[in-house]
């Protein structure tokens, strides 16, 4: 096993597609924007919410961005933690970590009060040490600099250190920070395209984790 095991969370952890596409599409109606389909919404989970915006929108004036957003957070307040769940193996797996002296944290492009929030309405927070969001970091994913400041919380080696994550900006981020990658196929990247990156393992949910 290794000593640390860090996750992505949307798509990883849990299926947040229901709250994630609520949210975009109540602010699309409410720009008075017309709707665009869900798999256009779905390609970009996961993704630095400006760069999922602008590719939804096909936009890329920051403050139209930055507008959208603030009118997606105000839904997302109501709307996103309702809409997220964990996969039926996230909360055993991570039981299992625990019981077997590794430590787990969150690395994610989302807020961590959100992840936060999440783990709590489901009286969880115990399960993982820290979440690091994008309100942590100055550079987002693939920049390792998330995972690197993860490390640096638990003094952990790269060799000691697994970064589980369902796309390829995850991958990327791993590889950047010198780490090892499992891949799970639990989002919308295609076990081949994760598969195309430096990994230990490409798998079908996080079941087979404690065994890495």
């Amino acid at each position: 096993m290794y000593r640390y095991y860090l996750f992505d969370f949307d798509y990883t952890l849990v299926n947040s597609e229901s709250g994630i596409l609520g949210c975009f599409q109540r602010t699309l109606e409410h720009i008075g924007h017309d709707p665009v389909p869900d798999d256009a919404v779905r390609r970009t989970i996961g993704m630095p919410m400006p760069a999922a915006v602008g590719q939804v929108l096909q936009e890329t004036d920051p403050q139209r961005i930055s507008a959208f957003i603030d009118i997606y957070r105000e839904f997302a307040n109501t709307y996103m933690t309702p809409g997220t769940f964990f996969y039926p193996e996230t909360l055993p797996m991570l039981r299992s970590l625990q019981a077997a002296g590794a430590r787990a944290a969150v690395i994610s492009s989302k807020t961590s009060h959100r992840i936060a929030e999440k783990f709590a309405v489901d009286n969880v927070s115990g399960l993982v040490e820290f979440i690091i969001g994008c309100n942590e970091v100055t550079e987002l994913k693939p920049a390792p600099e998330g995972i690197q400041l993860a490390m640096q919380r638990f003094n952990a080696a790269p060799e000691e250190v697994l970064y589980i994550g369902d796309s390829i900006i995850d991958a990327g981020a791993a590889q950047n920070a010198q780490v090892a990658f499992a891949g799970v196929t639990t989002g919308a990247t295609s076990e081949a395209e994760l598969a195309a990156w430096p990994h230990i393992a490409i798998l079908k949910d996080l079941s087979a984790i404690p065994t890495l």
